[in-house]
């Protein structure tokens, strides 16, 4: 199916509820790739874009962003939904929190079978763990993807003469043994086999020629060629994509994927280079995030082969109705928010204020509108809401946005709709998202707010009197804090009942709406102290343990004090063995 700028054909609206009408009968081992090999070549000789989504293992090494087992479990299911085509889910060696995170999406999101674009049941995702060439590592990728219907391995090992020297102390002769000993052991376990040469960006393109032939000799179907510090130009990684596959043995026949950092600006560009010259699978991120710059961004790429079509000849299996609903889980969850004028679903990418702009926009959308907004799942509604609003109406809305809920759902997000509609005239979609995203993903509330009061002013300390409730226990505190501030005094008292130390390193408040009864979104981090060159990666590198928080309500008061109590929960829950990996060893030998 050809893609055209435009409304999507046979759009699915309901994925949630489609999925559930699948017939319960349906074998799911049928969706296991009977011939990897044959479809490898299928895939390298077609016009289809396999989508790598990495935002479970690359991108949660984005400072802050620490997500738990059941948020992972939570974004796989949505990027599912997505319609990505492969996932992974994370690095199974860096910790056993980690391993079971991966298996647990194995298990589920992995045997799932979906709806796609065209209404159609689809297979699961493939999912695969990252794992250093070694064999423990490689084991502990197997022992974690192994429950998923379509399971994969993905191995890398360095090539850059930096990297050589530095890093792995090997020879190019150890590293071409170890890479064809590695692979062929990794496909001794799964038949679905990816490997990656670190910093191929840096690395000498005849040194990898010959890595990559050992590579598909050993076993290798999917070679993905990283441009691990975002160093390259569109020109020259594009070309490198064309001599490898041109030039390796057997490279015509296998997939070769792009895997671009964004340092320069310039990730998404080199990624669609790569496509455009040969490279038939993206490495990608939703909202682009990941260690320092970020990775090339899902709905960028996706959104470009979409919309110009004409131009690159290429399509995806996304459903990009998700694209919003999507984008947003992961910020709410991760803590990091979207720049207002971020490409595709930033708050701005659909915003016109220049006079010749709007006037342009009345007459005809397309006069400055590449896409349509509902394209990525932002339906313009006509309905609106206030305070004589009911349940059904809301549920509606709420579906239009992409948020399928359940009744216990629905009844607590239908409890912070009225609160809200009696405090505004109207309630727009903005701030129905934000109610909806501050409900639905939360952690586990080892700590819950129930009580808040708050003095300040121009000639009082500011004071802050907060009762929370220990969930496990059941028992309600009460504490006064005093600070100079409300939020500080606030911070104080809650900090004085917890007791969990945590230093605040960012706070950021934001207005979901315009206008003086708007909506307020606060977002923090928390830095467990100490955590300044705590080593938890493979290699012994330093990184800094950071938890963030968010929360939404009319009273910015509040919110700072939701947000508070979210980080300091996540941080609990890390403490108390329901760590990511972003707390114990990572897979930051970034490929």
């Amino acid at each position: 199916m050809s893609q055209t700028n435009g409304s999507q054909e046979n759009p699915v609206e309901n994925v949630v509820e489609m999925a559930a009408e699948i017939d319960a009968d349906v074998d799911v081992a049928s969706f296991a790739i009977p011939d990897i090999a044959a479809w490898a070549r299928e895939i390298a000789h077609g016009n289809k874009v396999i989508v790598f989504d990495t935002t479970l293992r690359d991108g949660e090494q984005s400072p802050g962003a620490t997500l738990n087992e059941q948020e992972k479990l939570e974004i796989a299911r949505q990027l599912a939904r997505l319609g990505v085509d492969v996932m992974e889910a994370g690095f199974p060696a860096a910790s056993p929190g980690d391993l079971a995170a991966v298996k647990k999406i194995a298990e589920t999101v992995g045997r799932t079978p979906r709806i796609d674009r065209s209404g159609a049941i689809a297979p699961p995702p493939i999912i695969t763990g990252l794992s250093r060439a070694n064999k423990n590592d490689i084991d502990k990728a197997w022992e974690a993807v192994a429950p998923a219907v379509r399971p994969r391995i993905h191995t890398f090992l360095a090539t850059s003469d930096i990297h050589m020297e530095h890093k792995l102390r090997m020879s190019r002769d150890q590293v071409l043994e170890t890479v064809g000993d590695m692979v062929e052991y990794a496909r001794s376990l799964c038949d679905n086999v990816e490997f990656s040469p670190e910093d191929a960006g840096r690395s000498d393109p005849d040194f990898l020629v010959q890595v990559l032939a050992v590579a598909i000799a050993a076993g290798a179907t999917t070679l993905n060629i990283p441009d691990t510090v975002g160093y390259t130009t569109p020109e020259e990684y594009g070309g490198l994509i064309r001599k490898l596959r041109e030039e390796t043995e057997g490279g015509k026949d296998v997939i070769f994927s792009v895997h671009c950092h964004n340092d320069l600006g310039l990730a998404t560009s080199n990624s669609l280079a790569g496509l455009q010259n040969g490279a038939r699978q993206i490495e990608v991120t939703i909202n682009g995030i990941g260690e320092r710059a970020g990775n090339t961004s899902l709905e960028e790429t996706v959104m470009a082969l979409y919309t110009r079509q004409s131009v690159f000849g290429l399509e995806t299996n996304i459903v990009t109705p998700e694209i919003h609903r999507t984008s947003d889980m992961v910020s709410r969850y991760t803590g990091i928010v979207i720049q207002p004028n971020k490409a595709i679903v930033g708050a701005n990418a659909f915003a016109h204020e220049a006079g010749i702009h709007q006037d342009g926009m009345l007459k005809n959308k397309r006069t400055y509108e590449i896409m349509d907004a509902a394209t990525i799942g932002l339906n313009q509604s006509r309905l609106v809401l206030g305070k004589h609003s009911g349940r059904a109406a809301l549920r509606a809305r709420l579906e239009e946005m992409g948020y399928h809920l359940n009744d216990e759902e629905l009844r607590d997000i239908f409890k912070r709709f009225k609160d809200v509609a009696d405090k505004k005239k109207t309630v727009t979609d903005a701030d129905l998202e934000a109610l909806a995203g501050d409900e639905l993903y939360q952690p586990v509330e080892t700590w819950e707010m129930v009580g808040l009061q708050v003095l300040c002013g121009t000639s009082v300390r500011p004071t802050a009197v907060v009762t929370l409730r220990n969930n496990q226990t059941g028992q309600e505190i009460t504490e006064a804090g005093f600070g100079t501030g409300p939020v500080d005094a606030i911070y104080q008292g809650i900090n004085r009942i917890v007791q969990v130390p945590g230093n605040l390193t960012e706070f950021l408040v934001q207005a979901v709406t315009e206008g003086i009864d708007a909506t307020g979104d606060v977002t923090i981090r928390l830095e467990v102290p100490e955590s300044r060159g705590f080593s938890h990666t493979a290699q012994g590198r330093s990184r800094r343990q950071l938890f963030s928080g968010r929360g939404v309500d009319t009273d910015i008061i509040v919110a700072s004090a939701k947000a508070y109590m979210q980080g300091l929960n996540k941080i609990i829950a890390a403490q108390s063995g329901g760590e990511s990996s972003a707390v114990s060893i990572a897979a930051h030998e970034k490929i």
